[in-house]
C-alpha cells in the first residue's frame, strides 16, 4: 500500500462535511492554514496522508505528518491547527470515530496473551505514533469500500474491526484498550470530563465530581491531569470558553449575557480570560467569528 492510493482516495471521496457513506468515518481536505481553532476532539482515529496538523492540549502539544496516526480515546477541548495546506496540495485526513463498545467486545474476545501490557494509572486521553503498514493497508481497503456500495454493508463493519484491533494491539494499546473498560481510570476520567461539560456553567467541587466518577480526590485528580493536562477548573474554563464563542458567533452584541450563561458572574474576568485564549476581546472576536462562519470548519483531529 503506498501513501499515493492513500490521498488518492481521500481526495476523491473528501466532501464539505466531511462524512462518508460509511458509518463513523470522515475524510478532511483542507485548502488553507488557518488559524489555530478550538474545538472538542471527540473519540477518534485521525491518520494523515498529505500535510500535517499541530494539536495543543493543556500545555501539551502534539504534531503528526504523512503516515502518522493520533487518537483522541476522551473528548477533550483542543486548539487544531493545519501547518502545511494550501489549493495546490491540501491537507488530506482520514477519521475514524472510536466506540468503547465496539473496543470493549474485542477485548473480550482476544486472549490473554493477546495485547501488550500497560502501566498502571490512567494514560493521555490524546497519543500520536507512526501508523505501521498493516494499519495503513486495512485504513486504505476500508476507503476502497466507498468505490463498491453492493460490498461495503458487509465488509466494511470488518474492517473497521480490524482497524480497532490493530490499535489494541500497536504501540499505542493503552489508551485504545481503556476506553473499551469500564473500570478503568481513562473510563472514570471520561465520565467526569462528560459530567463537566455538561454543566460547566455551574460552580462544583474537585470533591464531588470525584465521588460521581467513584475515586478518591487524590486519585481522581491525579488521573484527571494525566489524561487532559488539565485540573478539572481549567477543563471547565476550556468548556466554558468555547461555548461562549460559539454563542458569540450568533449574540455578538451581547457580551455580557453570554459570559453570565456560561457561567462567568463577573465580566471584566470574562473579557481576561476570553482575550487570554484567543486572543482579542469578545466583542472583537465576535466579528472575526462572523466572517469565518462562512468558511467550511477544520474541526477533526
Amino acid at each position: 500500500m503506498s501513501l499515493e492510493e492513500f490521498r488518492s482516495l481521500l481526495a476523491r471521496h473528501a466532501l464539505p462535511d466531511w462524512t462518508t457513506a460509511i458509518d463513523g468515518v470522515l475524510i478532511s481536505k483542507v485548502d488553507r492554514a488557518d488559524p489555530p481553532t478550538p474545538s472538542m476532539s471527540g473519540t477518534v482515529l485521525a491518520v494523515i496522508a498529505q500535510g500535517a496538523k499541530r494539536l495543543a492540549l493543556g500545555d501539551r502539544v502534539y504534531e503528526y505528518g504523512p503516515g502518522q496516526y493520533l487518537i483522541a480515546s476522551v473528548d477533550l477541548p483542543v486548539t487544531g491547527q493545519f501547518l502545511q495546506a494550501d489549493p495546490e496540495q491540501p491537507a488530506l485526513g482520514f477519521g475514524l470515530i472510536l466506540e468503547p463498545s465496539a473496543v470493549a467486545e474485542l477485548l473480550l474476545q482476544a486472549g490473554p496473551g493477546d495485547t501488550p501490557r500497560t502501566g498502571a494509572g490512567a494514560p493521555s486521553g490524546i497519543a500520536v505514533g507512526d501508523a505501521p503498514p498493516a494499519l495503513l493497508d486495512a485504513v486504505v481497503r476500508l476507503l476502497r469500500l466507498l468505490d463498491e456500495p453492493r460490498d461495503r454493508a458487509v465488509l466494511a463493519p470488518l474492517v473497521k474491526r480490524e482497524i480497532l484491533w490493530r490499535l489494541i494491539a500497536g504501540e499505542q494499546s493503552a489508551a485504545v484498550r481503556q476506553l473499551g473498560l469500564a473500570d478503568s481510570g481513562l473510563s472514570h476520567v471520561s465520565r467526569a470530563a462528560r459530567w463537566i461539560r455538561e454543566h460547566y456553567a455551574e460552580p462544583f467541587r474537585v470533591e464531588d465530581v470525584a465521588r460521581l466518577s467513584g475515586m478518591s480526590a487524590s486519585a481522581f485528580y491525579r488521573n484527571f491531569q494525566a489524561v487532559t493536562a488539565m485540573s478539572p477548573i481549567q477543563f471547565q474554563k476550556q468548556i466554558r470558553l468555547q461555548e461562549a464563542r460559539l454563542l458569540l458567533a450568533t449574540h455578538p452584541g451581547d457580551v455580557t449575557g453570554v459570559g453570565h450563561r456560561v457561567g462567568y458572574d463577573n465580566p471584566s474576568q470574562f473579557s481576561r480570560e476570553y482575550r487570554r485564549q484567543f486572543g482579542a476581546p469578545p466583542s472583537q472576536d465576535a466579528a472575526r467569528l462572523r466572517g469565518a462562519a462562512r468558511s467550511p470548519a477544520g474541526a477533526m483531529t
